[in-house]
């Protein structure tokens, strides 16, 4: 499934970036930026960042499930995540304005 339109980046594509990147270091926190900075890619709308997050919370569970990691480190991360995530939601919100109409 095609995530990307202005790059055509696909679901698949993405999934195997996070998959390598958390092979090199499976505790560090993947963000967007990174995923496209290791595909020589970048970000152009950042429209499809919000879906990219939900690529990588879904992959990286997925990842440490397969892995013999420990429920508490597992669960740890994944808050950390996920805390990330909605912080960064928060501030995208709070610079739109009523008024403002995407095209």
């Amino acid at each position: 499934m095609l995530v990307c339109s202005c790059n055509f980046i696909t679901e698949k594509e993405i999934e195997d970036t996070i998959i390598s990147l958390l092979d090199e270091d499976c505790w560090q926190l993947i963000v967007p930026a990174k995923v496209y900075h290791a595909m020589e890619k970048r970000g152009r709308c950042c429209g499809c960042f919000p879906n990219v997050v939900d690529i990588i919370i879904r992959t990286t569970e997925e990842y440490h499930a397969r892995r013999d990691s420990t429920e508490a480190e597992i669960f740890d991360f994944m808050i950390r995540l996920k805390q990330f995530h909605e912080e960064n939601r928060r501030a995208d919100l709070e610079r739109r304005q009523k008024g403002h109409r995407a095209a």
